[in-house]
C-alpha cells in the first residue's frame, strides 16, 4: 500500500519479541521498506539475533534513523523516540487477571497510537477503550506471530504422537513445579514424544529441572521454536498462559490443570491423580471438543490466511497517511518516560 519507502523498528526487551516480529520483518522486506531491531535489557539473549538482520545500539541512533513506525509486542516504548508506536502484542488474550480483577490484556499504559488487534473478541474491547481514552487507534489485524502457522499442515496417522507441555511464569497460575515430578513419570512410562516450553522469565530453578531431564522422547522448545513443534504436537497440556490460544487456532485440544478460568474448549482437571487418564484419552481422541475450539478461535483469532503481517502494515501506511487522525494527545506519561529513560541511560531531551 502506497509507494513511500518506510523506515521501521523493532522494540525488543524479551526473547518471546523474536517469533512474533520475524513474520512482520519478512512482509516488510518483502514490500521493500526498511527494518532495524533495537534490543535493550537484561533478559535479551542476543545470539537469537538472525544474519541480515540489523540492529541500532542507542537511542541517538534510533533518533537519527527516524523510523516512521515502531512495533512493539511489549507493554512500554518510550515517547522520547520518533515513530507512529504500534502495539502488536506478545500473545493472544488470555484470561489473566489482576489482583484488581483486571485482565492483563486490557491494561491501558497511555504509550501507543495504534492497537493491531487479533479477533473479534478482542477488538470490540479495545474500540471501547479507544472511544474512551482518544488516544489511539484500534484495528483487527489478526496476530503476525502466526503467519507461519498457516496453512494448517495435517500430521499422518503414522507419526508418533506428541504432547506440548507449556506453563506460566506467574506464581498465582504456574504448576511447573508442581507437576514435574508427575510428568517426569509419565515421560519415562509412554511412547510419547514430549516437547517442553516455558514462560523466559519463568524461575531458574524451575527452568533448570526441565532443562535437564535426558529422556530421547523429551525436547525443551526456546521461544524461537515454538511454531515449528506447535505443527508437531497433537495436544498441549497447560496451566493458564496465553499460549493456550496460540495453539488453539491449530483446532488442536488443550488439556488445562488447574487453570484459573474454566471454558468449555478447555478440557480442565482439577485433581492430579485424573490428570494421566486424560491426557492419554485426548490423545486417542483428538477430535474431542472440536466444535468448542472452532467456535472460540472465530471469536478471538479468525484469520487463517497467513497474512496478519500485512494487515497490520495496512493499518500503520493509513495512519502515516493521516487517516484515523487521533482526537486527543497522548498523556505525558512522565513517570513509565523517566523509568525508560533510567533504563536506557539517557537523559538528552528533544525539542
Amino acid at each position: 500500500m502506497g509507494s513511500v519507502r518506510r523506515r521501521y523498528l523493532f522494540f525488543v526487551s524479551q526473547n518471546y519479541s523474536f517469533p512474533v516480529l520475524r513474520p512482520l520483518q519478512t512482509e516488510i522486506r518483502s514490500q521493500n521498506h526498511e527494518i532495524k531491531w533495537f534490543l535493550f535489557g537484561d533478559n535479551i539473549d542476543y545470539s537469537l539475533v538472525e544474519d541480515g538482520e540489523e540492529q541500532l545500539n542507542s537511542v541517538d541512533e534510533i533518533i537519527d534513523y527516524n523510523p516512521d513506525a515502531v512495533f512493539v509486542p511489549g507493554n512500554v516504548v518510550p515517547s522520547f523516540i520518533p515513530g507512529l508506536k504500534v502495539e502488536v502484542f506478545h500473545g493472544l488474550p488470555s484470561t489473566k487477571i489482576t489482583k484488581k480483577g483486571q485482565l492483563y490484556h486490557y491494561i491501558i499504559r497511555g504509550m501507543f497510537d495504534l492497537y493491531c488487534t487479533q479477533g473479534l473478541s478482542s477488538t470490540i474491547k479495545f474500540e471501547q477503550l479507544a472511544k474512551e481514552y482518544g488516544y489511539f487507534s484500534a484495528k483487527e489485524t489478526g496476530w503476525c506471530k502466526l503467519d507461519p502457522l498457516f496453512p494448517i499442515e495435517t500430521k499422518k496417522e503414522s507419526d508418533r504422537k506428541a504432547i506440548l507441555f507449556a506453563s506460566t511464569f506467574s506464581p498465582r497460575f504456574s504448576k511447573a513445579k508442581e507437576l514435574y515430578p508427575f510428568l517426569y513419570e509419565m515421560m519415562k512410562r509412554y511412547d510419547i514424544d514430549w516437547y517442553i516450553t516455558l514462560h523466559p522469565i519463568m524461575p531458574k530453578e524451575i527452568l533448570n529441572l526441565y532443562k535437564s531431564i535426558n529422556l530421547p522422547n523429551v525436547k525443551f522448545i526456546e521461544p524461537t521454536e515454538l511454531i515449528e513443534y506447535f505443527k508437531k504436537s497433537d495436544m498441549m497440556l497447560c496451566d493458564t498462559s496465553s499460549i493456550i490460544y496460540e495453539f488453539l487456532t491449530q483446532i488442536k485440544p488443550v488439556v488445562t490443570y488447574q487453570t484459573e478460568k474454566k471454558e468449555d474448549y478447555l478440557i480442565d482437571v482439577d485433581n492430579i491423580d485424573e490428570l494421566e487418564d486424560k491426557l492419554l484419552y485426548v490423545l486417542d481422541n483428538l477430535d474431542l471438543n472440536r466444535e468448542n475450539i472452532l467456535k472460540s478461535v472465530d471469536d478471538f483469532h479468525p484469520y487463517r490466511d497467513g497474512e496478519s503481517s500485512k494487515r497490520v502494515l495496512d493499518e500503520v501506511e493509513k495512519m502515516l497517511l493521516g487517516e484515523n487522525l487521533l482526537p486527543k494527545k497522548k498523556p505525558l506519561n512522565i513517570i513509565r518516560n523517566l523509568k525508560l529513560r533510567k533504563e536506557l541511560n539517557y537523559w538528552k531531551i528533544r525539542v
